[in-house]
């Protein structure tokens, strides 16, 4: 039998050489606060593509000012965006890995001086700013932000955009019933809150025609919160909306308890995956190739996200390449290190 992590996966017209995908985590590192790229990013993300990732998704990237964690988050708001990203798509792929992007708006998350938005007027927690509930105009001006995002994306060569609805940012805050209490056409029952999302989804297409990912929170873990269930439903949508793939996390929205354990996070894609007979990745406490390997030879989820262990080791293919007895091909320039 093949080891199937390391078997390529086709999307439209994007070829990944592997199943093994960088998950978007945020840096924190513009220190200017302008959204720029800069050459930690440079470094972080090209070392994982010599490393032998098929696919590095660039960390949750501001459709907005407002839009950002913190103030020192990657930015795709504005033109001056274009340059750096361009550069840091070229370096991915000159390595022989597809470039992705993820891009986000944290809504009531942001930890930002001034004002913040949401779907309705409700904080995080205790600690946390009460964000202003969105107007129709401010919704309106957002989808549009996200579409712009995906314009300025495709000039700067990413093959991939991943829209992030997962993690209690704002498009998952709209689709949770415990953040979004609105009474007009974005709250309501399940097909109204996700409205918002269906929205960006055609605002992204009107401009893109690659591989278009989204990431979902599976579960809210709190009582009255979406569940898998709801999930699979909003995945049926979306692959009626031409979504390529599912990127399954899960909690976030709300303060919950969660307890986490290698793979737990698994059967929510194999869920998905099935139920709505739509693509999946599969992330979450992943850490070594026998587990990968488990997940796509049961065809549990068709890609892998790799989240921490790259964080420890960028050369993570080469040591599940090890452990599955998988002769992976090295970089030219690392061959004689790399040998067995």
């Amino acid at each position: 039998m093949s080891v199937k992590l390391f078997t390529p996966f086709t999307i439209k017209n994007i070829t990944i050489k592997n199943r093994i995908v960088m998950s978007p985590m945020c840096m924190y590192s513009c220190f200017n606060e302008d959204g720029m790229v800069n050459d930690w990013h440079y470094t972080h993300y090209t070392s994982r593509a010599v490393g032998q990732v098929g696919l590095i998704i660039v960390e949750a990237t501001a459709v907005t000012p407002q839009g950002r964690i913190s103030p020192q988050d990657l930015g795709i708001w504005s033109d001056d965006h274009i340059e750096g990203l361009t550069k840091l798509t070229k370096m991915i792929e000159a390595h022989g890995a597809v470039s992705g992007i993820q891009i986000a708006h944290a809504g009531r998350k942001a930890v930002l001086d001034g004002e913040i938005i949401a779907p309705s007027a409700i904080p995080f927690n205790e600690s946390m700013k009460t964000p202003k509930e969105m107007s129709i105009d401010e919704i309106n001006e957002t989808i549009a932000a996200f579409g712009k995002a995906a314009e300025r994306a495709k000039k700067a060569g990413f093959k991939v955009i991943e829209i992030h609805a997962a993690h209690g940012y704002l498009i998952n805050e709209f689709l949770s019933p415990l953040t979004n209490e609105r009474s007009d056409e974005y709250g309501g029952n399940l097909e109204n809150r996700y409205r918002f999302l269906s929205d960006i989804i055609e605002e992204v297409k009107s401009v893109w025609e690659g591989p278009l990912f989204v990431r979902v929170s599976a579960n809210d873990y709190s009582e009255g919160g979406l569940t898998p269930d709801d999930y699979v439903t909003i995945a049926q949508w979306m692959k009626e909306q031409e979504i390529d793939l599912v990127d399954v996390s899960s909690g976030a929205v709300v303060p919950a308890h969660i307890h986490a354990f290698p793979g737990y996070q698994v059967p929510f894609a194999d869920q998905i995956k099935k139920e709505a007979n739509i693509p999946t990745g599969s992330v979450g406490l992943i850490t070594n190739g026998t587990q990968a390997e488990e997940i796509l030879q049961n065809e549990r989820a068709d890609l892998v996200f790799i989240a921490r262990a790259l964080l420890r080791d960028p050369y993570w293919p080469r040591t599940a390449a090890k452990e599955l007895k998988y002769e992976l091909e090295a970089p030219e320039q690392y061959r004689r290190g790399w040998m067995s």
